[in-house]
């Protein structure tokens, strides 16, 4: 932590002390007696840019913290449309590739993340026949997100809908995509977290 100003350094110790319950910048800034929400704010910045601290973009009370930064550059495993059978999972086989990645934009840990390549046209306009999808690994995922998951012996990339025990895979391009009612072998191996546009 020798590259930590002494406020974030208290900053970090008050936010892993407070995970369970976040505290609001206003009560960051009385604690560490700061002059005001945007030097909270800026140092916040910080430990984001120097890897120690990684937040959720859509609930700012929803972070991580790493004591030991991550590297700035790194490489994620890339696995592809390879057939899976019964029970099988795409992390199972030997990945394709290794695609470096800058940390900063993965709002998770590295360690739990993988890339595969979209293939189709089913998930337009939102995800693109080539470009590559950032992947959180998770077996479990909320209405409404988008996943990778293994449908019989297919990879897929569709929105889950969950509803008693009925599960339905939604593509977004719904106009020439038909809903998928699961009835045979299904695993969810992750949540899309990011897309890199293939062109």
């Amino acid at each position: 932590m020798n590259d930590l100003h002494k406020n974030q350094i208290s900053l970090l110790r008050i936010l892993e002390q407070n995970i369970e319950t976040p505290l609001t910048i206003r009560d960051i800034q009385n604690d560490l007696g700061l002059s005001s929400p945007s030097v909270v704010a800026h140092h916040i910045q910080q430990l984001e840019k120097k890897g120690y601290l990684k937040r959720n973009p859509s609930n700012p009370k929803d972070y991580q913290i790493f004591i030991n930064p991550e590297k700035p550059i790194v490489y994620l495993n890339q696995y592809g449309n390879a057939q899976c059978g019964h029970n099988g999972s795409i992390l199972d086989s030997n990945p394709l590739d290794r695609i470096p990645i800058a940390s900063r934009i993965l709002k998770f840990p590295a360690k739990d993340a993988f890339i595969v390549t979209a293939r189709g046209h089913s998930m337009q306009p939102q995800i693109n026949e080539g470009d590559l999808v950032i992947v959180q690994k998770s077996n479990e995922a909320n209405n409404g997100d988008i996943i990778v998951c293994i449908y019989g012996e297919q990879i897929l990339i569709k929105k889950i809908f969950k509803k008693n025990n009925l599960i339905t895979l939604i593509s977004i391009n719904s106009d020439n995509y038909s809903p998928i009612f699961v009835d045979d072998y299904f695993r969810i191996e992750g949540v899309v977290k990011n897309i890199i546009k293939y062109s």
